[in-house]
């Protein structure tokens, strides 16, 4: 744990305030109620100071963010666009989502060109790591437009495991969400990172797919916000983000 000189850093609660969480005397009323942690520690001491530049803290559990130079963004990616912010082959980029930043943004993860939905785009290196490696389990949710009757038997198999040419690969979860016409839409819970997961899988089973939205990713979810548009997450967003992202890995400052 990292305790800084009561000479040096800001105090706690004008750190917390700063950061938007409540007024100052609000925050003080949090710091003695034993509702801040800093570096994972419960802190009730108002004359705490910390680093705002290296130092991790929460409230209530909810990590808050303290860096003012990161950058969190949502974007609903259009059908049509790569997910990379320079196409060697000329096709549409992620640039001109980015233009209302004056920061360089990187997207976490990638879409397949002819997926559209949710796709993160930030400066914060360490969190689009974490979000974007399988390994940290963090699960994206698909809505999947699919060629033929689903069954029930189809959707069981999803959760049980479908052979690929890379290995076996089983959903989180799966529900059938409509079934009319000649296409079914199909819910596909996944933390995988393997490139156009879903469509091997849907094509596995013998329901190729016709149209694909990342609605979910992580905490975040789509909403409203209309295909091509980008906006800056908000408060409570980049909460449940941070705090997914340090819950996944877990390394405060001083505590190696």
């Amino acid at each position: 744990m990292t305790n800084t000189p009561d000479a040096e850093g800001v105090r706690l609660q004008k750190v917390l305030a700063n950061a938007g969480v409540a007024s100052r005397r609000v925050c003080e009323q949090y710091i003695v109620e034993g509702r801040i942690r800093v570096n994972g520690y419960v802190v009730t001491e108002l004359g705490r100071r910390i680093d705002p530049a290296s130092d991790l803290v929460d409230v209530d559990g909810t990590a808050i963010q303290l860096d003012t130079t990161k950058r969190y963004v949502m974007l609903n990616k259009p059908t049509g666009v790569v997910s990379s912010m320079k196409d060697e082959q000329g096709r549409p980029d992620l640039r001109r989502f980015t233009k209302d930043w004056d920061e360089r943004l990187y997207n976490v993860g990638r879409l397949d060109a002819e997926t559209s939905g949710l796709l993160v785009l930030t400066n914060d290196g360490e969190l689009a790591h974490v979000l974007a490696h399988p390994s940290f389990g963090v699960t994206k949710v698909y809505i999947a437009k699919v060629t033929g009757r689903v069954t029930a038997q189809t959707i069981a198999q999803l959760t049980a495991g479908v052979d690929l040419e890379d290995g076996p690969i089983a959903a989180d979860k799966a529900r059938l969400l409509d079934t009319s016409g000649g296409t079914s839409l199909v819910e596909l819970t996944l933390h995988s990172g393997r490139n156009r997961i879903v469509r091997r899988m849907m094509a596995a089973v013998g329901h190729p797919v016709v149209d694909l939205v990342r609605r979910q990713f992580g905490p975040l979810h789509l909403g409203t916000l209309p295909a091509g548009r980008a906006r800056e997450l908000t408060t409570v967003e980049r909460g449940a983000l941070l705090t997914v992202a340090r819950q996944a890995a877990p390394t405060p400052p001083g505590d190696s």
